[in-house]
């Protein structure tokens, strides 16, 4: 039986010198690597109480859907600036180069929710951190964090450190 490590591909030197990158588009791929992911992202979640899922753009989406689905949740949309066509909030926040800007519906989360936060690689933190604080602007209280794959040389568990987070693969360089 393949873990879920098997099917992720590892391309050292990309995008620069000295980086491995994970691909997961190799898990997508594989039916049995995608519903393996899928599963193993919903242990993550045993036990845990929820009622809506939020995924950050874009591969937050390719993961927290299935799990939305899977349990009979609400599935909320995070987008980058100017995708949403309704009323929204946003955050602002760092990238290694720059800045960007994130936005969720204003009805997308009643007040009192409790949210499960999904994405496919916790890094830096960032993004994830400002999808938290956009959920918790609008009422909701985040439960749980997870990930498919968690790059700990990163240090992202540092700015998430109040928050229940884990990840189904930890790779501890960058």
């Amino acid at each position: 039986m393949k873990k879920l490590e098997d099917y992720v591909k590892s391309i050292p030197d990309f995008p620069e010198k000295g980086v491995i990158f994970r691909d997961i588009t190799t898990v997508l791929q594989d039916p049995d690597g995608f519903k393996l992911a899928i599963d193993e992202l919903l242990k993550l979640l045993e036990g845990v109480e929820y009622d809506a899922v939020v995924g950050a753009e874009s591969r937050g989406f390719i993961f927290g859907a299935p799990i939305a689905y899977e349990k009979g949740k609400s599935f909320v949309l995070v987008r980058k600036k100017g995708k949403l066509p309704r009323e929204t909030i946003e955050k602002e926040y760092e990238l290694e180069y720059g800045k960007a800007t994130l936005e969720i519906h204003k009805d997308a989360i009643k007040k009192g929710q409790k949210v499960v936060v999904v994405d496919d690689l916790m890094a830096t933190g960032g993004t994830i951190k400002a999808t938290i604080d956009l959920v918790e602007e609008l009422g909701g209280e985040v439960v749980k964090v997870i990930f498919l794959m968690e790059l700990a040389g990163l240090k992202g568990r540092e700015k998430l450190a109040d928050y229940d987070v884990d990840a189904v693969i930890t790779y501890e360089g960058k």
